[in-house]
């Protein structure tokens, strides 16, 4: 069953409402990779966005810095057009510099303490868990969501990561009191699985980089995850008065 998410309430209340919408917006997440891309990359991005999607993650490897920040000031333009999250994978620079909405962090990134000295709590920390210990691991460091998977096979961690199954994800939910996002393998016709499986949201790769028409792609999954009312706990939110 999902419910409402504790929030610290140390914190100011304008950061509160930043983060209320914020956290709606995790329930689909387009991470990018340019080299599935069929059509122009900015182009599949932007029709994503038109199609549904509410949260992007920049994760571009092997660019160099200038690139890359260029290719962040276009998305962080287009992102806000549509009243969407911008989240950069690993860069904090990067974050800062083009004023993103957070930073995702992976075993190879800085440690999250010292992220979240450099980035503030105005912005989110998301972190790659692949299981139980990684999980719980994240929330207690203060993480504000996590993502798990992959929960099928999917070609990114072919070789690399055994998929965890929707099990897996259904007894994490029991203990973990953040944001799941649910990534790996999903497409249009695994996600219900999914989203009955407790997850707040989900992150997809290949079902609309790879797509013919993103923004039909995307608006197909959007669809199903409102029609199932899988960002509830998302939208049930507490925040103080």
């Amino acid at each position: 069953m999902m419910g409402s998410l504790p929030l610290n309430p140390s914190l100011p209340f304008c950061i509160f409402m930043r983060d209320k919408e914020r956290l709606n917006n995790l329930f689909f997440m387009l991470i990018t990779d340019r080299n599935q891309c069929k059509q122009p990359f900015i182009d599949t991005v932007r029709l994503a966005l038109k199609g549904g999607v509410k949260t992007v993650q920049l994760r571009e490897k092997r660019l160099a810095t200038h690139e890359l920040y260029s290719i962040a000031c276009e998305l962080r333009k287009i992102t806000s057009d549509f009243n969407a999250n911008f989240i950069i994978n690993d860069r904090v620079d990067i974050a800062l510099a083009v004023e993103a909405d957070g930073v995702h962090l992976g075993w190879q990134s800085l440690p999250f303490p010292v992220v979240r000295r450099l980035i503030g709590f105005e912005r989110l920390i998301g972190v790659s868990t692949h299981n139980r210990q990684e999980a719980l691991q994240a929330q207690e460091y203060g993480a504000d969501y996590i993502t798990f998977g992959p929960i099928f096979d999917t070609p990114s961690k072919a070789g690399l990561l055994k998929p965890t199954g929707v099990e897996a994800l259904q007894k994490l939910k029991r203990e973990i009191h953040i944001p799941v996002v649910a990534l790996g393998g999903i497409n249009e016709k695994n996600v219900e699985s999914i989203l009955n499986g407790g997850a707040d949201g989900i992150a997809v790769i290949s079902s609309i980089m790879q797509a013919d028409n993103p923004e039909s792609a995307a608006r197909c999954l959007c669809n199903k995850i409102v029609t199932l009312n899988a960002p509830g706990s998302l939208h049930d939110v507490k925040f103080l008065p």
